[in-house]
Formats: structure tokens, C-alpha cells, sequence
């Protein structure tokens, strides 16, 4: 048993450094339990979106602790018992919280080991772990980590002290294991707040506003007071929902009360058709992120340069925003409890007691699996929604739940952005600089961030809260709208801005990979152009500016998979490639795409090779890599926010297709492993290297550059003009 002790380094506070979110949530009971009954319970501050993380999780600590995956029980993350991870974004869950569980349950195995050899009378270098038993000398010794489950042992800080196991002993680490969340959902068992059912439990349905400016003027409410089972109007300034005492009746009465509002608008949004020039005219708030200077600069015969832009894209979640509230009690015993599918419990707490004046610490939040969504979506929007409406009926359990046009129309967007990309090049066409400069608001209006509530509604109340502008991380955790433009080639020069737009006509958030799809688009775009400028292969091209062996192994497979190097050319169908590191210093990826060119463009089929470190369940990564490049490709081929100067018209799935099944490309996927690595997020790594890869195929097949998604055939015949 290797029970090696490391020396940590030191916090500012004295306290050592622990890893991963371990760091600001340092109880070992915090984040694990044994139970008696032969059972650990897991808390992760890190919620279950679609990606399986969960299941990774589990494996992890089932690993450490040195019992059977079966004895793992994930507890639902809440407010009232979980550790506050912030949120669930970034691909960031194995390396925070999987870094925090590993050692957390290193640690508790160490103490429960040490607490056994106390009671035997024994080194506890002689005690092994097997499942659950101690044993001596290969034998039981009588004492087992459920036998001891009630000793409050792990009633402590952690002290980064304990080295977790090695690779080689980690059993259930890399091997694929079915996922946990997903036997409910294939059988259609409750497991979605969309499901959740009380006692005495009232519907509730919100009147949104037609347009971003608009204003409620007039409300008259009497012909809702005919429907059955109607109850009340909730009006605040411009937010209006309706109770009552089932979904149908909310429904009804919202429509009743829809017909009798009147509205004052204004038109105050952009013109779709030339969002890239409205981008660069708007006002900003420049800065440099990154330049390196060449020792001895290469004189240039001849400079390049493209403009890329992507739109307003929504998250378009299959299934819209819902929660429930439940306001309770008076006075200093009053509390507010919430279920809900926010990707940050605590962030959205905080928001909800600054949007209500409600104390923090009488709010408890609950996460309830939703119907997927990476990004922030409207998840914390609708939780707020349902505690304005349970205040009007304390006591009773509130449901709201968003419509399809609520949906598409009211979440927040990820934002449009425009990407300059400039080289220059030598007498050969070698690049001796390069510039990447980027047009985008910001990406994160999350809660929990701001001196004022994220919350839609909060901005509707009679007493509105300030909107704020959208701001970027920074870019050490991962940047926004400038995450992936330092290029990841060996240049000799480079030189990156970013042009944070300081208006935001329509409300502009975190879209899964953020800044990473339009800035990898573009620079993936270009560098192919360059490639074929200088006569080149695209895969030659891309290695002779790479050094990492890491990037050149995706690469080469991806080639491999593909059959790159014996590629038939024929009549409509192209073949692309691209390659990124995500945020430069996460998952490799690298994507050959084939296209056909019809009267649309089909992507029929993806080669993905992705390096993400150790593997903890290499079937979930395979998922995660798959549904991330399916989704970009419905970005890349269909997917634009549609609108005229005063409102979202693109309301529907009919104003706002995304990808059908049956357009779906046939993905596959190889993974590199190296379980000496650290693990590092596969959820977004393949989203810009899908979108370059199919924007260079359609190069590849049509002759035609597009540069302005999404990749339609009005488009196209754009692009072919120029």
C-alpha cells in the first residue's frame, strides 16, 4: 500500500495549497460519507448536464477509496450540503472537482487506514484496502471502512499531504463504465425538474415582453378570471406571470392576459444583415492579450488578411427552461428552497438574495438534472421567475415552465463576433508575423458575479436592477470572446487584441466554447488558405509549424482515420482539416471532415483524434466529443439568431432550424491516452476544429471561402461574388 507522503506549498493564509476546488472547500466531509450500510456518498459541487460527469466522478473516488464502483452513491448537488464549486463550465469538471474528490478520498482512505492499525495495534503500512475491508497479511482483520463509518473521522480538513494511488492501480479509472444517470432517461423514469411533483403544487406561466426595450403601458387581466382554475395576476412594473392550478389553465390565462397588454417599443437592434461592420463601428474597450517578438524579424514580402464573423447563436435547448420555488414561513423563519437545472446552485443563491433582499443563508438551491444545456441558458432566469410568483402564494410549491418562444427568443445568446486575421509572409509564403484581433461583447453574464442581479426579470421589475455589459474571464481562466485567438503554431511574432463591445443590444452570455469556435474557425480558415497559397498539403502545412508532439500525434491520426494522404477527389465532395488545443492549454483535437455539396451543404462524416490526458471513462469522452462536433456542425451549416430592428423573430423550430437526425454525420472518434498526464475537459475541444474542418472541406469541394457563418447556400453565392 503506497500511503507516500508529499510536502504541499503553502497558501498565503499559512494552509497548505490544495488541489483542484479542494482549495476553498477543504472538509474532507464536505465532499464524501461512509455509511454503514456499506455505501459512500459523494457530493460534487458539479452538476450532471448531459456529459456524464457524474459517472467520472464516481469512478475517481471508487478508485481512491479502493472499493467496488457499485458502493458509490452521487448525491444531487444543493446549497444546503454540497461544496461550492461555482459552475459547471469550461470542461473544467475532471480537473477541479475530480482533482478535489482523488484527493480528498486519498486522503479519507489514509485516515480510515490510520484509524484501523490504531484499533489493531498495527503499522498501518501493513494494512491493505479491498473493497471496503482491511485486511493483514491478505486476510480480514475484522474492521472495515463501514464498520468505522460512525467515528466522525473524516470531520476534518484536508492537508494535501496524502499522495493519491498511482496509475497503475487505478482499476475503474480509464475503463469505460455505463453511465448513471442515463437508465432513467432511456426507460423514461422521473428524473428531470420538468418531473418533479408536490403536494398542493401551483403552475404559473410568464408574460414576456415582445421586444428587448419594450415596456409594459396598460394590463387588463379580467378575461383570464374566467378560466377554470385560474388564481391570481402577479405584475411587477413590466414582469406579469399568471397562477393557477394546472399547466393547461396557466397556459389559457397567460394567453388571455397576452391579448389585453399593451406595449411601448422601440427599435434598438442592429441589422442582421451586417452584423461584422456593426461589430467594428460599435465603441470598445481595447487590449492587447498576448504578443511575442521575434529575436531577429524576418523582413515580409506581402501581407494577408480575412475577416471571419459569426452570429447570434442560441443554446436552443431541446427542452425549455423550468423550476420550482417554494417561499415558506415568516418573519426570521421565512426561507426560500428552489429546484432547479442552473449550472452554478451557489452563484444563482446569491443572485436570487440580491434580486429579493432575502438572506443568503435561508435560500436553499437544489439542482435538478434539466433537459441539457452548456452554456448559460435561461436555467437561473426561470428559478427566479418561480420564487416572484411563489411569493405571491406562500406556502405552495410553484412551477413555471418557459415556452418553446420564451425558449428561443429570451435566453441569453452567444454572441455575434467578427475575427481580422492578418500574416505576413516571406518570399517563400512562410509566416514571419501574425495578427488576430477580435470584435465580440463579452462572454459571461452568469449570476453571481456582479454588484447586481443576472436575472431577466430582475430588469423588468418596477424598480429595475442596472443590465449590465458582458465582461470575459480572465484570460489565465480561460478568457471569453479571446479564448483560442493566441494562435497555437510555432510563429515567430504574433500580436493579440481583443475589442470587448461596451454596448449589447441584445443580452450576450456564455455559449459552450465561447470565444474558442470563431476564433479556431477563422484561424483554421486561414491557415488552410496559407496552405494552399504555398502549395502545400493543409496536414504538411500545419506540422511544419508544430513542435508539440501532443498536437502533431491528433493531427497524424486524425490523417490516419481519414485516409488523408489517399483522398479521392469527385464532383461536389470536399475534404477539410483543422486542428486546436483548447484554450491553448487543454484537450488536443484535431477534425477531417467530408462534405457533400448539394442544394445545401451535408457534413457525412467526422475523423476526430483527441488527447485529453489520463482517460477517466473513455466512453464519455467519445460522447462528449461526438455531441460536441454535432453540434457545431448544426452552428456551422444552420444556426443564426434571426431579427428584425425591434425583436428576436426566430421564435420557433421552423425561424430557427438546427440540425435534423437525419443530417447528422457519421462521427468517429479515437482517443489518445496517457494515464501519466493530467486529465484535462474533452466537452468543447472539438466545436472550433469541427467548424474550420467543414468550412475547409466546402473550400475543398466548391472552390468558394466562406467566412460568415452559418455555411448557407445564400452564403455561399455571397462568398462566390467576391
Amino acid at each position: 500500500m503506497n500511503l507516500a507522503f508529499r510536502l504541499a506549498a503553502t497558501a498565503d493564509d499559512g494552509k497548505p495549497r490544495l488541489p483542484g476546488s479542494l482549495q476553498v472547500n477543504r472538509r474532507i466531509s464536505q465532499w464524501l460519507t461512509l455509511r454503514a450500510d456499506g455505501r459512500v456518498e459523494v457530493r460534487s459541487g458539479k452538476v450532471e448536464i448531459g456529459q456524464g460527469i457524474l459517472t467520472a466522478l464516481a469512478q475517481i473516488v471508487a478508485c481512491e477509496l479502493q472499493v467496488r464502483f457499485e458502493r458509490i452513491v452521487m448525491v444531487g448537488a444543493s446549497t444546503a450540503a454540497s461544496p461550492d464549486e461555482a459552475v459547471t463550465s469550461g470542461s473544467l469538471s475532471v480537473q477541479e472537482s475530480g482533482t478535489a474528490l482523488r484527493h480528498a478520498a486519498a486522503e479519507a482512505r489514509a485516515v480510515m487506514i490510520g484509524e484501523a492499525a490504531r484499533r489493531l495495534g498495527v503499522d498501518a503500512g501493513g494494512i491493505e484496502v479491498h473493497d471496503g475491508d482491511f485486511l493483514l497479511d491478505g486476510q480480514p482483520s475484522g474492521l472495515t471502512y463501514w464498520s468505522l463509518a460512525d467515528a466522525g473521522l473524516l470531520e476534518r480538513e484536508a492537508t494535501g499531504s496524502v499522495a493519491p494511488l498511482p496509475s497503475a492501480a487505478l482499476s475503474v479509472v480509464g475503463s469505460p463504465v455505463p453511465r448513471i444517470d442515463l437508465p432513467d432517461k432511456v426507460f423514461g423514469r422521473p428524473r428531470f425538474v420538468h418531473d418533479l411533483e408536490f403536494p398542493g403544487m401551483l403552475h404559473a406561466a410568464i408574460l414576456r415582453p415582445p421586444s428587448p426595450a419594450a415596456r409594459l403601458l396598460e394590463l387588463d387581466d379580467s378575461r383570464a378570471h374566467a378560466i377554470a382554475g385560474f388564481q391570481r395576476v402577479v405584475r411587477d412594473g413590466s414582469f406579469v406571470g399568471v397562477l393557477a392550478a394546472s399547466g393547461a389553465a396557466a397556459r389559457q390565462a397567460l394567453e388571455a392576459v397576452r391579448g389585453a397588454a399593451r406595449w411601448e417599443e422601440a427599435e434598438t437592434l442592429p441589422d442582421a444583415s451586417a452584423l461584422g461592420a456593426w461589430l467594428k463601428q460599435q465603441p470598445v474597450e481595447s487590449r492587447l492579450v498576448e504578443e511575442r517578438k521575434a529575436s531577429q524579424p524576418e523582413a515580409a514580402v506581402r501581407t494577408v488578411r480575412a475577416t471571419y464573423t459569426r452570429p447570434y447563436i442560441a443554446h436552443a435547448s431541446l427542452g425549455p427552461a423550468c423550476a420550482l420555488a417554494c417561499w415558506s414561513g415568516g418573519g426570521d423563519g421565512a426561507r426560500i428552497e428552489v429546484w432547479t437545472h442552473s449550472q452554478g446552485i451557489y452563484n444563482l443563491r446569491t443572485d436570487l438574495a440580491l434580486a429579493t433582499g432575502f438572506p443568503a443563508e435561508r435560500i436553499t438551491v437544489h439542482h435538478v438534472e434539466g433537459a441539457g444545456c452548456y452554456g448559460h441558458n435561461g436555467a437561473d432566469d426561470v428559478a427566479f421567475d418561480a420564487v416572484l410568483m411563489a411569493r405571491a402564494a406562500p406556502g405552495h410549491a410553484v412551477r413555471v415552465l418557459w415556452s418553446r418562444a420564451d425558449e428561443l427568443a429570451w435566453s441569453p445568446f452567444g454572441p455575434p463576433m467578427a475575427v481580422q486575421v492578418e500574416a505576413d509572409l516571406d518570399s517563400e509564403g512562410r509566416v514571419v508575423a501574425w495578427r488576430h484581433d477580435v470584435w465580440s461583447n463579452g462572454h459571461g453574464t452568469r449570476p453571481g458575479r456582479s454588484k447586481t442581479p443576472a436575472l431577466l426579470a430582475a430588469w423588468h421589475l418596477e424598480k429595475p436592477y442596472e443590465r449590465l455589459i458582458a465582461v470575459n474571464a480572465a484570460l489565465a481562466a480561460g478568457g471569453g470572446s479571446e479564448r483560442n485567438a493566441v494562435p497555437g503554431y510555432e510563429f515567430a511574432s504574433w500580436q493579440v487584441h481583443n475589442h470587448r463591445l461596451l454596448s449589447m443590444p441584445m443580452r450576450a452570455s456564455a455559449l459552450r466554447s465561447l470565444g474558442a469556435f470563431a476564433n479556431v474557425f477563422a484561424v483554421e480558415s486561414f491557415v488552410d488558405d496559407l496552405a494552399r497559397e504555398a502549395g502545400s498539403d493543409p496536414l504538411a502545412w500545419r506540422l511544419g509549424y508544430l513542435r508539440d508532439p501532443r498536437a502533431r500525434a491528433v493531427l497524424e491520426k486524425a490523417a490516419d482515420m481519414s485516409g488523408w494522404r489517399d483522398r479521392q477527389r469527385s464532383d461536389s465532395v470536399g475534404y477539410g482539416m483543422a486542428y486546436s488545443r483548447y484554450k491553448i492549454t487543454g484537450a488536443y483535437c484535431a477534425v477531417v471532415a467530408e462534405i457533400e455539396a448539394g442544394t445545401e451543404i451535408r457534413a457525412r462524416r467526422l475523423w476526430i483524434a483527441v488527447d485529453c490526458g489520463r482517460a477517466v471513462n473513455p466512453d464519455g469522452i467519445a460522447n462528449q466529443i461526438e455531441g460536441g462536433a454535432i453540434q457545431a456542425a448544426s452552428w456551422t451549416l444552420k444556426e443564426a439568431v434571426r431579427f428584425d430592428h425591434t425583436r428576436v423573430t426566430s421564435d420557433s423550430w421552423e425561424s430557427y432550424p438546427i440540425l435534423r437526425f437525419s443530417e447528422v454525420p457519421q462521427v468517429e472518434v479515437e482517443i489518445l491516452v496517457d494515464p501519466e498526464l493530467p486529465s484535462c475537459g474533452a466537452g468543447e475541444a472539438a466545436h472550433g476544429p469541427t467548424a474550420a474542418a467543414i468550412d475547409n472541406a466546402v473550400r475543398d469541394a466548391l472552390g468558394v471561402r466562406v467566412r460568415d457563418l452559418p455555411i448557407t447556400p445564400e452564403h455561399i453565392a455571397l462568398a462566390a461574388e467576391q
